[in-house]
């Protein structure tokens, strides 16, 4: 998944650009507002992490030109500015998420699949054990033969597959799969993850008690 970073601090830059390849982004990194224009007229990607204070052409007009075009690729800004104003300047002019720079490597990942998620803009395959999702036919297959899935089912294994080897609360799928804005009944997922674990088997999808819910990186 090609991702586009946009900051001019050097060493943040680095940072991200190394860490999000390690999760499995393809990164380009541009430091200028103006360069991300150049890029994003003449490639394709997933989505982009966006700075607001950048020394040229800023990040808000960077968003507000991008949309004025009628681009709709993701945009989660990651900026330093923490203030209610930013924010909701950042999000009417079409940003999708908005993080300040302190914020946990992993949480950035997630939303970042989140935002990708949502779009649609995500392919390929998910493989862990003998589970496999196809990303492009959304088709999961369970040791070669198709398992019958709801879109929802089929959202939460994704999460999951996407973070195996990690526990994931109740709270953080309902982030993945919903959104930060969205209202989502109380017990959605307790019920997506009921109805899978009797398709794939309950010593596939395993629930931490008091914590949330896991599928082991060496295991199906």
């Amino acid at each position: 998944m090609r991702l586009l970073i946009v900051e001019d601090d050097a060493l943040l830059g680095a940072g991200l650009r190394a860490a999000l390849s390690k999760w499995g982004f393809t990164v380009t990194w541009v430091r200028h507002g103006a360069a991300a224009l150049d890029v994003l007229a003449n490639e394709e990607f997933v989505a982009m992490v966006l700075d607001i204070g950048l020394p040229d052409v800023n990040g808000l007009e960077v968003l507000r030109k991008l949309r004025a075009g009628g681009n709709k690729l993701p945009v989660m800004i990651l900026t330093a500015r923490d203030t209610t104003r930013d924010k909701v300047a950042s999000l009417d002019l079409g940003a999708d998420d908005y993080l300040v720079k302190t914020t946990d490597m992993e949480e950035l990942v997630a939303r970042l699949r989140a935002l990708v998620r949502r779009s649609g803009r995500g392919g390929g395959v998910i493989s862990v054990g003998d589970l496999v999702l196809n990303l492009d036919s959304r088709v999961l297959t369970l040791k070669g033969e198709a398992v019958n899935v709801s879109r929802r089912e089929f959202d939460v294994l994704r999460v999951l597959m996407e973070g195996a080897g990690r526990v994931l609360t109740r709270a953080q799928l309902e982030q993945s799969l919903y959104g930060w804005n969205r209202n989502v009944d109380s017990n959605a997922v307790e019920v997506h993850i009921h109805n899978l674990r009797l398709k794939i088997g309950a010593t596939t999808l395993k629930t931490v008690r008091g914590v949330g819910y896991t599928i082991a990186r060496n295991e199906a």
